[in-house]
């Protein structure tokens, strides 16, 4: 399974993208966190069910330094669209 997420608030230049991909990796999920023009970050990451909804959580809070004012969450099928080995950061 792929979620995207998208987070919006005090999220970029606070180590957000950082924070999603050392906690995607623990989990063991494949992906990536990045900025967005409009101050977002988004996050896609493809995995199992339980390890999706504690990241989802997990971006809800964010790091210590960030503040998330909102989280869109996106389902998709098939995670072997994301071809990642790892979770990135872009």
């Amino acid at each position: 399974m792929i979620k995207r997420f998208i987070v919006r608030g005090m999220v970029q230049g606070v180590g957000f993208r950082w924070f999603a991909a050392r906690h995607g990796r623990a989990l063991g999920l494949r992906g990536y966190a990045r900025n967005l023009a409009d101050g977002r970050v988004e996050v896609v990451a493809a995995g199992d069910g339980e390890p999706l909804a504690r990241l989802e959580a997990l971006l809800r809070d964010g790091p210590a330094n960030a503040r998330v004012d909102g989280l869109e969450r996106h389902e998709h099928g098939d995670d072997s669209e994301i071809p990642l080995r790892s979770f990135d950061i872009r």
